[in-house]
C-alpha cells in the first residue's frame, strides 16, 4: 500500500550549541547559508512537494520563528515549554497531535535536492545515505531495504540516518502513544525521539530505509562546517562575535 505525506512537523526548538557564538543571537535553523536561511530550504522544499500543513515546534528564541508566519500565515508554531529541560523528545511530544501520514524533520538541515521530501512512500522510515567509510553518525543496518538495527556511536558499512522520516496513519497513532507513554507517564525526558521507534519499541514498527544521495541534504553541526559551507561566516564571526 503507498501511503503520501500530509502534514510536516519541523523540529526548531533546541539552542544550537555547537554553533555557538553564533546561535547565541541566531536560532540554528534561521542561520542564513549564502543568503538563505537553513528552515527556508525545507520549507520550500516541502512546498515544492504539495506539503502544505506544516507545524514548527520552537523553543529557544521563539519570537525570532514569528517572522515565518509573518510571511506565510498558514504556518503553526507550536512552543515546547520544556526545550531547556529536556531533550528533543519532548519537542516530538509537544506535536504529537500531526504524527499521521507526517513527515518529521529537524529544522537545521539544508536541502539541497527537493526531491529528498518527496511525499509519497511506502513504509514508515528514515531518509539514509550509504556509507563505508567510518562515521560517528547514527547508523542503520538494513535486509532487503528494511532496518534491522541502529547504532548510535556510528560505524561504517551502514545507512546515516537523516533527520528526515515519514509515518504512515497507524504509526503516527502508535508513536504518539509511545511517546506519551515513554515522556509524561515514565518520565524519560533524556532521550532523543527517534529512541522511541529505534530502541524502546522497535518491534511495533516496519521501518524502511528510504535512500538518498550524500549532497541531497547537508547537516550542519559546527562552526567549521558552516564556515566551509558559506565561507562569508569566517570574516563574519571574527567582525561581529569575537572580542
Amino acid at each position: 500500500m503507498s501511503h503520501r505525506v500530509q502534514r510536516a512537523v519541523i523540529l526548531a526548538a533546541g539552542r544550537g550549541e555547537r554553533l555557538r557564538p553564533v546561535t547565541d543571537r541566531i536560532p540554528k535553523p534561521l542561520i542564513p547559508v549564502r543568503g538563505r536561511r537553513m528552515i527556508d530550504t525545507i520549507l520550500e522544499a516541502l512546498r515544492a512537494n504539495g506539503i502544505r500543513e506544516i507545524h514548527i515546534v520552537t523553543g529557544y528564541r521563539a519570537a525570532d520563528f514569528e517572522v515565518l508566519r509573518q510571511a506565510d500565515p498558514s504556518l503553526d508554531l507550536i512552543p515546547n515549554p520544556d526545550w531547556d529541560k529536556c531533550n528533543n523528545i519532548s519537542s516530538l511530544y509537544a506535536a504529537r497531535a500531526y504524527l499521521e501520514d507526517a513527515m518529521i524533520l529537524d529544522g537545521d538541515q539544508i536541502i539541497r535536492d527537493p526531491a529528498a521530501l518527496s511525499p509519497d512512500f511506502d513504509f514508515s522510515g528514515y531518509n539514509g545515505v550509504w556509507t563505508d567509510r567510518e562515521t560517528g553518525e547514527w547508523l542503520m543496518t538494513a535486509d532487503n531495504g528494511f532496518i534491522t538495527g541502529c547504532s548510535r556511536t556510528g560505524g561504517k558499512n551502514g545507512w546515516q540516518l537523516y533527520s528526515v522520516s515519514r509515518w504512515t496513519a497507524e504509526d503516527g497513532r502508535k508513536l504518539r502513544a509511545h511517546l506519551e507513554r515513554e515522556f509524561r507517564e515514565k518520565g524519560n525526558t533524556g532521550i532523543y525521539w527517534d529512541d522511541v521507534p529505534m530502541f524502546c519499541y522497535p518491534e511495533d514498527y516496519t521501518l524502511a530505509v528510504r535512500p538518498m544521495g550524500p549532497d541531497d541534504v547537508r547537516e550542519i553541526d559546527s562552526l567549521s562546517e558552516l564556515t566551509e559551507e558559506d565561507p562569508g561566516w569566517t570574516q563574519r564571526i571574527r567582525d561581529e562575535y569575537e572580542d
